[in-house]
């Protein structure tokens, strides 16, 4: 079948005295038929050149839906009263959520059927879930596009009936002050939130007071509330600048008011928490790792911040959860995460044993502050989530729950290792790694290669028992750990932006080199992952080291990089000049152009390659990997495979529910197992 080819429009963009020809701009036009008929077109053949691969895409699909299972539930954690947890049930998309009071024996209660909430929706993302302190009504927020605009609405438990109040465009944030009013945040235009406001319950939304306003557009403001429920801690920032205000939530909804702690100052990040009376700093200042401060909450005046743990260069300290009589610590030092745990009474502290060598967690369900147990969810490549009580004091560890791996699963069969890529500049760049035991490296293995490297965001070695589809056959899979990240500390993500962003692509070059040199695989056999920022890095290594790779799938990718960073009407580019740079400045306009995928593209053979895109997107526009597609579609000298895949009624993360989203990672699978004549 011959592939759609896109009418080129000639477009000049001119800046600092540099004239850029943009022969797609024009599939930027969202509502125009012709594009939407491009983009149908591309879907069309997308499918043709993939049908002879359908079945094993239905058998890849069958595989991952048989290790689940199916009918479950989730541990249930104590809050208040209750008991919470979501359940599934076979064959439907969607979690239940629901509680029982008193005891787990005790009658089910369903708070929201999210697959009732779905019935004449495509697409449907639970956003917040949100109890009022009596525990009788329910804040909850839904999208039902994509775009990740949430509509709030109220339900009251007893009575099963939703209250009037509805409110549109309501961001991440939303906490109950009372049992009558309740705190959200909401978008501007360009998707940044911006606003804080307080609804009381029977009243008009247009009658809500707006409690804060942020007008700098590179700064977002969200909330959340202290586990004691004292305060209201509003974080307003971006990347590079972080401020913190307290609300008292004892006061209640009509009289409370936000306070700063310390005005903002270029570069210092800090956030808030409370204890008794103290407020718990974690603060970069003078510490690029961070440390933690303390200040009495009825005095909180810099002046008067008390050093309490101070600055380790090794150690990065990522947040703290307290308790009544503990502080937890979730650290990171050379790669890995920790939890250091302290008595508040004694300050004596000690670190949570893991029991294996690569790992990760995430924070739990701890909603009770006065409690000597931690929750946390433990996991590695090998070994499925595993919600664990951890007791502070006796330092016991309880499984609550491991989520189930059906089809006869075995750790035991796997291996895991951390190994080091030497990249350009000589730094070490650790890449890990899951392979079935006894794997020979032999240089023939296919492999799938990871990455992302952006933001700062931290790529732990999570369990996914889908990979095993591609685990089973053969394949050794890592995750390359590249700077951009904050795997590494704070200076790992600084070395990996800004002008220092190519040593982001540079790394996961050197990676796929270390691989190959050392006998994982061969580049007929090593295929390449990134999503969104993770896509722009697929971009950048595709035209900067084509040869390694055999195949790569770029997932909804931000590759027009310079176009979308001088296009501030875009959602989210203002906020983002803090990760990239403003391209108005010419220094970062000359770095930008270097390394943006589309800007880059050229008259060469690239890999196989299967792009994706959601017409929904707020975070990634369509037109990037749909521009990006088309002029690679005139430029690529070989007869490997371009695909398109447009979601035409999703945003950034893809199908909502969990069947869909398997449907969409067999086709991937599959797109990677055909490109390698596995058919099996």
């Amino acid at each position: 079948m011959t592939p759609p080819i896109a009418q080129q429009k000639p477009h000049l963009l001119t800046l600092h005295g540099h004239t850029r020809l943009d022969n797609y701009f024009w599939l930027r036009e969202r509502t125009s038929p012709e594009v939407l008929a491009y983009i149908k077109a591309e879907n069309e053949y997308t499918d043709a050149i993939m049908a002879h691969a359908k079945p094993l895409q239905d058998k890849l699909y069958q595989e991952m839906v048989g290790r689940i299972q199916e009918t479950d539930s989730s541990a249930p954690y104590r809050h208040g009263d209750y008991f919470y947890y979501n359940r599934t049930e076979a064959g439907k998309e969607y979690p239940i959520y629901c509680r029982k009071l008193g005891s787990l024996e005790a009658a089910e209660e369903v708070l929201i059927d999210l697959n009732v909430l779905a019935e004449g929706h495509d697409y449907l993302v639970l956003g917040v879930l949100k109890i009022s302190p009596n525990q009788r009504l329910l804040a909850y927020s839904l999208d039902t596009a994509g775009n990740e605009k949430y509509t709030l609405f109220v339900k009251h438990l007893g009575i099963g009936d939703l209250l009037p109040d509805q409110i549109e465009n309501v961001g991440y944030s939303v906490e109950w002050t009372d049992n009558e009013t309740l705190f959200y945040n909401t978008y501007d235009a360009a998707w940044r939130s911006d606003k804080v406001w307080r609804h009381r319950l029977g009243t008009a939304v247009s009658d809500d007071t707006l409690m804060f306003h942020e007008p700098d557009e590179l700064f977002d403001v969200d909330f959340e509330k202290t586990r004691d429920g004292a305060y209201l801690v509003m974080a307003v920032g971006g990347m590079e600048t972080r401020e913190a205000y307290v609300l008292d939530a004892r006061v209640g909804g009509e009289t409370a008011v936000f306070q700063p702690i310390l005005p903002r100052q270029r570069g210092i990040r800090y956030s808030v928490d409370h204890h008794n009376g103290t407020f718990y700093i974690i603060t970069n200042e003078n510490a690029l790792n961070n440390q933690i401060m303390t200040v009495s909450a009825t005095d909180p005046g810099r002046a008067n911040w008390q050093s309490f743990l101070p600055h380790r260069p090794s150690v990065k300290i990522d947040g703290i959860d307290l308790f009544a009589n503990h502080l937890v610590i979730y650290e990171r030092e050379n790669g890995l995460q920790t939890i250091q745990v302290m008595d508040l009474s004694s300050s004596n502290s000690h670190y949570v044993a893991f029991p294996e060598a690569v790992y990760s967690y995430e924070d739990g369900d701890n909603h009770v502050f006065a409690s000597d147990t931690l929750r946390f969810d433990y996991q590695s490549l090998t070994t499925a989530k595993t919600t664990m009580d951890y007791n502070m004091v006796t330092r016991e560890q309880t499984i609550v729950k491991r989520t189930p791996v059906l089809g006869g699963y075995d750790p035991a069969n796997y291996q895991s290792e951390r190994i080091w890529a030497t990249a350009d500049d000589g730094t070490q760049v650790p890449i890990s790694l899951v392979y079935r035991r006894g794997t020979q490296r032999s240089g023939d293995n296919p492999m799938l290669l990871y990455g992302y490297g952006s933001y700062g965001a931290s790529i732990d070695p999570l369990f996914d028992a889908n990979r095993l589809s591609l685990v089973d056959r053969g394949f050794v899979f890592g995750i390359a750990h590249i700077r951009g990240g904050g795997e590494m500390g704070r200076q790992w993500y600084e070395q990996g932006k800004f002008l220092h962003k190519i040593n982001t692509f540079t790394d996961f070059v050197a990676c796929a080199r270390h691989l190959i040199t050392t006998g994982y695989t061969n580049p007929s056999k090593l295929t390449i992952l990134g999503r969104s920022a993770g896509g722009l890095l697929m971009g950048a290594v595709l035209n900067l080291a084509p040869e390694l790779f055999h195949a790569a799938i770029a997932g909804v990718a931000f590759v027009d990089v310079v176009s979308t960073m001088l296009d501030t009407s875009i959602p989210l580019t203002a906020g983002e000049f803090e990760e990239w740079g403003n391209p108005q400045n010419k220094d970062f306009y000359d770095y930008m152009l270097s390394y943006s995928p589309y800007d880059q593209l050229e008259a060469k053979a690239y890999p196989h390659i299967l792009a994706t895109a959601g017409l929904n997107d707020p975070r990634v526009q369509y037109w990037e990997p749909t521009k990006w597609v088309a002029k690679l579609r005139m430029l690529k000298t070989d007869d490997n495979r371009l695909l398109l895949k447009t979601n035409m009624g999703a945003g950034h993360f893809s199908a909502s529910g969990r069947y869909a989203y398997l449907e969409d990672l067999a086709f991937q699978y599959a797109f990677l197992l055909d490109t390698l004549g596995i058919g099996e």
